[in-house]
Order: C-alpha cells, then structure tokens, then sequence
C-alpha cells in the first residue's frame, strides 16, 4: 500500500503549536515511533539544506497520550547546525534527541567498509514463513509455540528476511553477529529524504539489542530495554527498497550490552550507522531445549 500518505498524515504529523513547539498523536510504539517523530520537528527551526545525523535517547512512554516536543536552537553556524529536541508526556521529559544538521559538501576524503556478501532477498525466507516452519515441529514446546505465535501476531510493519537464522531448537552459544535484508512494508517513494530517515529509525530499533544475547542463549531474557540509539546517516536511500541490516554486538556486561550496526544499500554503499546501549537482565538459571 501507499506508506508514504499514513506516514506524512498520521505518524509523522506534527502540529506547530508555537515558533519550536510541537504536538504529536500517540505513537503505538513510543520508542521507535518518537523517534522518528523527533527527526521531523528539527528540519522545521533549521536551515534548509541539511540533512540529519540523530543522537537519541529514549525512556518509555505512553501510547494513550500525545506527545510534545520542545526543539532548544542549539547552534546555528554556516555549515553545520544542532537542535536539541525534548519529547514531553505527562509534564516530563520521556525522550531526549540531539540532531547535527549539515549542508551537502564534496570532499576528496572518503572511504566505507565492504559491504558483507551474503544471498540476495530473493532466495531467503521472511521472518513469518521461518517462524511457521518452527511451529509445524510436532515437538515443540508448548510455551515456544505460544512465543512464537505471539510474535506471528504483532504487526510489524517491516519486511525481515534474516541471513542466517538462529537454530531456536539449540542454547549453543552463537556468535553475537546476525544480518537481516530489510524493507518499510509498503511504498514511500521517492519523497523527502527526512521521511526515509525516519522510517530507517524505526528498522534499525527492530531486534537490534538482541544481537547482545546471541552468545548466552541458554538465558532468557526477563527485560530488555534501550538506554540510548545513535544515528548517523551517510547517503541518501529508500527504505522501502531492501537494505542489508549488519548488527553486531562487541561488549555486554555489568546487565547491559552495546550493539553497533550498519545499514547498506543493494548496491553496497554504506547508507546508515547505528549503536545503542541498553539494559539487558535475564533469568539467573539457565533455560533448558525448547524441545
């Protein structure tokens, strides 16, 4: 379907109520969707011509209730600017995000990683279909089937087809690495680029700090929640297009855990990084086969 018209006329639908004042609807996911809402109110108070690296900084919010958001002028200077965004409920900062503006500018200094080769989406299976495959297993455990059907119900409006799916039958210890082909499930076009952006917000939250938990599988995690997520965005691309999800995960401890990502277009241009930290605390008795 049309994604671009409910983004532009529902989630991300900001009313000015004041010169760097905003007002929201309600967002059915506070973080991601705040998020993306945070990257539309500051192109309003800054120059035209920049785009947006994003540094936010989420606590949870309230699905019942707007959100306001309060955009401070950080720095305005001819090349760069920055606008701090605070997202308000209840009389309460839910949500802080720091915005770097810059104007397109040429350089002969430039370089990117090599973008991992893996199977196009085309020969992989989608998340839905993996997850159906696990629930014809006659011997699965009742509690994993009820997991797994709860997460056939959500209605996540994102394309997955993951590269190389964990074994959800096996508590070995797994790399802290996975990738993921990516897509909005629907048509954005082509449309302001701060759109794609923020809808590459929302992607780059999904299953994400779960990469922190891949090397101590035979743990269930009883809460996960992120503490900050940082952007940075290099070249312009579609998210509704596939896009290639590399996460990996070089620390955790102390009940928390860093993941760093990179989001790549088809045809390998690095497009989007991202790092968030997050709290990760789990069951303190191993689990046992999900058999």
């Amino acid at each position: 379907g049309d994604l671009r018209s409910v983004l532009i006329t529902s989630v991300l639908n900001l009313e000015r109520l004041e010169l760097d004042l905003f007002r929201g609807g309600r967002c059915r996911r506070p973080g991601p969707s705040t998020a993306g809402r945070t990257r539309v109110a500051p192109p309003g108070s800054a120059p035209a011509g920049q785009v947006l690296p994003v540094v936010p900084f989420a606590v949870p919010g309230d699905p019942k209730v707007p959100v306001l958001y309060e955009v401070e002028r950080t720095r305005t200077g001819k090349s760069f600017s920055v606008r701090s965004v605070k997202a308000i409920q209840h009389g309460k900062p839910i949500f802080t995000c720091q915005a770097s503006f810059q104007l397109s500018q040429g350089s002969p200094v430039q370089h990117q990683f090599t973008m991992p080769t893996v199977p196009p989406p085309e020969e992989l299976l989608t998340q839905e279909e993996l997850i159906q495959k696990f629930l014809q297993n006659p011997n699965l455990a009742e509690r994993y089937r009820k997991h797994l059907n709860k997460i056939q119900a959500e209605d996540v409006p994102i394309d997955i087809k993951p590269v190389n799916p964990p074994d959800i039958f096996s508590l070995e210890p797994q790399e802290p690495k996975q990738l993921f082909w990516v897509r909005a499930r629907g048509y954005i076009g082509e449309t302001d680029m701060k759109v794609h952006c923020c809808v590459a917000a929302y992607i780059s939250d999904y299953a994400f700090l779960g990469t922190a938990l891949l090397l101590h599988r035979q743990y269930h995690a009883k809460f996960m929640v992120s503490l900050d997520h940082s952007m940075w965005f290099h070249a312009p691309f579609r998210a509704d297009h596939w896009m290639l999800y590399e996460c990996e995960s070089p620390w955790a401890g102390g009940c928390r855990g860093l993941v760093q990502g990179r989001l790549w277009r088809r045809d390998g241009v690095l497009a989007v990084t991202c790092a968030q930290e997050g709290v990760i605390r789990v069951e303190q008795t191993p689990t046992q086969s999900k058999l």
